[in-house]
């Protein structure tokens, strides 16, 4: 069932202040990991009052219509599941149209005391950022590259075929910048694990791509983001912990097949001139080979390992 949200144009006078940030949470069966994302958002930073907005993909474990039955959190049912990217842009399209900043968060995140408050400050201190992301790590602590390179076909190629068997390949090391000191930088895109986004500059690239059900939906909005002029901050000072896989991992042939068609969409758009079409079928080929491999090895599927000799605390 749908709660839905106030009409704001009513009450849009200086006595019904906007909030100055709102959070977009997409959800699909999350269990007990929303509660502890829930939980952590006031410490994060998150004043008394924040709009939560829990876009769900057809859940039925119950958590989500637990989560809705809290002040402030309202479940916006997407009928079915749409896809990461669908269920954002849904949740972001329903908020006040004055709030200025959402936060959009996977629901098997911890936001660390502080995070909230540390991205919304470097939103303020890059006027051309359109997004920032935090320093997400794994539970066990190590660092997860969530501020990465846009990926060429070169790139690409190579860090989808040796990641898995040599992590430590020239292409995964360049795109994924595994061994960079954690500071405040530009990139070419953020995880969408967790993405506080400026949202003039999300509605002016119209969101999340649609035709992304899952994956690579960041790595296109970075670009996107970068094409109509604004940055993408890497804010490793807020940090965040993300468990990952509570989704994924429950269906996980499916997700593999989604994840390449994901990136052959990407990939294959960055080339799409007729002359750049043996790199197409190259490029197809090349995934079509991996895709199949995935499916039936848990390594091939995982990618590249996580070095672990990156630093994980953040320069303050």
């Amino acid at each position: 069932m749908t709660t839905p949200l106030p009409d704001h144009d009513a009450g849009s006078g200086p006595e019904h202040p906007a909030p100055a940030l709102a959070v977009v949470v997409v959800t699909y069966s999350p269990g007990d990991a929303l509660t502890s994302l829930l939980s952590c958002l006031p410490a994060a930073g998150a004043a008394a009052g924040t709009p939560v907005v829990l876009a769900d993909n057809g859940s039925t474990d119950g958590s989500v219509q637990a989560a809705a039955a809290a002040p402030d959190v309202t479940l916006l049912a997407m009928g079915g599941n749409l896809g990461y990217g669908s269920a954002a842009n849904a949740g972001v399209a329903v908020l006040d149209r004055r709030i200025p900043a959402v936060l959009v968060v996977n629901p098997d995140v911890v936001l660390a005391p502080g995070a909230i408050t540390e991205l919304c400050a470097a939103l303020d201190r890059h006027p051309q950022a359109g997004a920032v992301g935090p320093l997400l790590t794994t539970a066990d602590g190590v660092v997860y590259p969530s501020a990465r390179m846009l990926p060429s076909i070169t790139t690409g190629l190579g860090h989808a075929l040796l990641g898995w068997c040599w992590p430590g390949n020239p292409w995964t090391r360049a795109y994924r910048r595994d061994h960079d000191t954690p500071v405040e930088r530009t990139a070419g895109w953020l995880s969408g694990a967790c993405l506080l986004l400026r949202r003039p500059a999300f509605e002016q690239v119209s969101g999340f791509d649609p035709g992304y059900f899952m994956y690579f939906e960041d790595v296109d909005l970075g670009e996107r983001l970068g094409r109509a002029g604004w940055a993408n901050v890497y804010v490793p000072t807020a940090r965040a912990v993300h468990t990952g896989g509570h989704a994924t991992g429950r269906d996980p042939g499916p997700m593999v097949d989604a994840h390449h068609r994901s990136a052959y969409r990407y990939l294959s758009r960055r080339y799409h001139r007729w002359y750049q079409a043996p790199l197409r079928g190259a490029l197809r080929a090349g995934l079509a080979v991996r895709a199949a491999l995935a499916r039936r090895s848990p390594h091939i599927a995982g990618g590249a390992a996580l070095p672990r000799d990156v630093p994980a605390e953040a320069p303050r």
